[in-house]
């Protein structure tokens, strides 16, 4: 006698079809996270799960970035699927990056995708983070560093350890970024004292600063673009 196969296998096989018809183009959110937790937890049905986990989190975006304190004390989510919710976010900061990395065209031709970087490594972070982004001579990504991690709403910034990462990396230019959880990307007024004085100190030793971004979860500044260096 043939066993009934559960209800949800034939819904899984629909949501690979559909996935595979437009890359998930077509998939709200929860069902695109779904379709992820079937591969993660094979033998259960996931769609109630996801649709809790959009509705704590906000979005896909907020669950895979989500600390890992969060989603292990979510009801439900056991260590095996809180890795592979990990992995996706690392795989998605990993492709950003080497876009960058990769290229040997100026940080100019490429600034979206040094924004998508910026944002998918940093922004949802809960506190600030300080990173600067080393450029050769052609103004090409070589590299980058994470110089100071903060608190939630501040993060110290020492002007000489920025010159001595730019010297010692052999950076013809470099871009500062760092991070607002709050969401609010204005500048404070610390932030507009220590970009100055590190634009200084820069063209001391002949380093340019390309720019000072604050990113955010939906927005960015630009120093540069405001004209404040």
């Amino acid at each position: 006698m043939n066993e009934e196969k559960p209800d949800y296998l034939g819904h899984r096989q629909r949501l690979k079809d559909r996935f595979m018809r437009d890359g998930g183009k077509s998939m709200p959110d929860y069902e695109f996270l779904e379709l992820l937790l079937t591969i993660a937890i094979p033998r259960r049905d996931v769609k109630p799960l996801a649709k809790q986990l959009i509705k704590k989190f906000g979005s896909f975006a907020g669950v895979i970035t989500a600390s890992y304190e969060d989603l292990t004390n979510f009801s439900g989510l056991k260590e095996n699927t809180v890795c592979i919710l990990k992995i996706i976010k690392e795989a998605a900061i990993r492709l950003n990056w080497q876009v960058l990395h990769n290229s040997d065209n100026p940080i100019i031709n490429n600034w979206d995708s040094m924004i998508d970087y910026c944002r998918s490594a940093m922004a949802y972070q809960e506190y600030e983070e300080f990173r600067i982004i080393f450029l050769n001579p052609k103004l090409a990504v070589i590299g980058e560093e994470i110089q100071q991690r903060g608190t939630i709403d501040q993060v110290a910034i020492h002007p000489r350890e920025v010159i001595k990462s730019a010297v010692i990396k052999g950076a013809s230019a470099i871009i500062l970024v760092h991070n607002h959880p709050s969401g609010n990307v204005t500048p404070s007024k610390s932030d507009i004292d220590i970009t100055k004085k590190i634009n200084s100190a820069a063209e001391a030793v002949n380093i340019k600063v390309i720019d000072h971004i604050i990113i955010s979860k939906y927005d960015y500044y630009s120093f540069k673009e405001k004209r404040i260096i």
